[in-house]
């Protein structure tokens, strides 16, 4: 492996990243953000979120307990089915996209996160994120299956929730992964082989799933999580892999909060295989993208040359999987 500066490229998306490991140590004077807090009460009565109150659309929440789900009262798409309608070639294409939006909230209770679940508990967020693919997938050309931890990712609600937005269209990220997996046959299954092969950069394990950081990964703790076999979508994962799954969320979510000692804000999501793929083409996979780089408040900035030019990270992913794996 290179020592000092040099690129490394996503096999995944074809895209490259440069590595600079001395940059480590540069002085920080720039800002510095509020370190993230927990998310308060068991209920609290002025969230949008939490059982029996109002949503800003003036409708109500059911008394629910555990998960649950329902449209976003403010969805990024319309809400109408069809396929996409392009315009011509030229200076100025566009396209119409419709979509369904909807909020899933973890649990009734305003303080739990995923980590803070039951077992139990986590297994049912799990079921829900399958029902929406389920529901969803065969209407739709791709289904995100997401969430934003933390106000620092955009979260707009600290009650623990994710989302779903299925579209028409498929987004540019996974056409981007499509293509390279187009070009490379098993291109996933191999990749994740070689992550494995090489242990350096692996997190945590169990039975059915492993995590790792990726060898050209862009933010500093960014991580990916797959299943051990053979799986196209989490529809495709059996009771134990499931069941294992939920264990590995549980671990993987306990370190990042031990990373700085703060509940770890990140943007994570689910990338199943797109309609028509089988687990020969594509393996389901989750990202996780959280910012913290040098403590609870000091972030990774995308800006300048990472906005004009390329990727560019200062901790090696090998030091950061290391850093991980001491946290278990």
């Amino acid at each position: 492996m290179i020592d000092g500066s040099h690129r490394r490229k996503n096999v995944l998306t074809g895209e490259w990243v440069v590595v600079s490991p001395h940059r480590t140590q540069r002085p920080w004077l720039g800002q510095e953000e509020s370190a993230t807090t927990e998310p308060g009460p068991e209920y609290d009565s002025t969230c949008t979120l939490c059982p029996g109150n109002t949503r800003a659309s003036g409708a109500q929440n059911p008394d629910y307990r555990g998960a649950w789900w329902f449209r976003n009262d403010f969805p990024a798409f319309d809400l109408q089915e069809g396929a996409a309608i392009a315009t011509a070639e030229g200076p100025f294409p566009e396209e119409k996209v419709y979509g369904e939006c909807r909020v899933l909230c973890y649990s009734h209770r305003h303080n739990a996160h995923l980590v803070d679940l039951s077992h139990e508990e986590r297994l049912e967020v799990i079921e829900m994120w399958k029902e929406q693919l389920s529901d969803l997938g065969p209407r739709y050309e791709w289904v995100q299956i997401f969430e934003n931890r933390g106000a620092m990712m955009g979260a707009s609600n600290p009650h623990p929730h994710g989302q779903v937005w299925a579209m028409s269209s498929v987004p540019t990220l996974v056409e981007r992964e499509m293509a390279q997996a187009k070009a490379t046959p098993r291109l996933f299954r191999d990749y994740l082989q070689a992550e494995l092969e090489a242990g350096e950069r692996i997190v945590i394990q169990n039975d059915h799933w492993v995590a790792w950081v990726p060898f050209a990964a862009t933010w500093p703790f960014e991580t990916m999580l797959a299943p051990l076999y053979p799986a196209a979508t989490l529809l495709d994962l059996d009771p134990a892999a499931t069941d294992s799954l939920a264990d590995a969320l549980q671990r993987l979510i306990r370190i990042y909060d031990r990373v700085f000692g703060v509940p770890f804000p990140y943007s994570m999501g689910w990338h199943n295989a797109p309609r028509g793929w089988d687990a020969d083409d594509w393996q389901v996979h989750a990202h996780f993208y959280p910012p913290l780089l040098r403590s609870a408040t000091v972030r990774k900035h995308m800006v300048g040359f990472e906005m004009l030019a390329e990727a560019q990270r200062d901790l090696t992913p090998e030091a950061a999987a290391a850093h991980l794996r001491g946290l278990l």
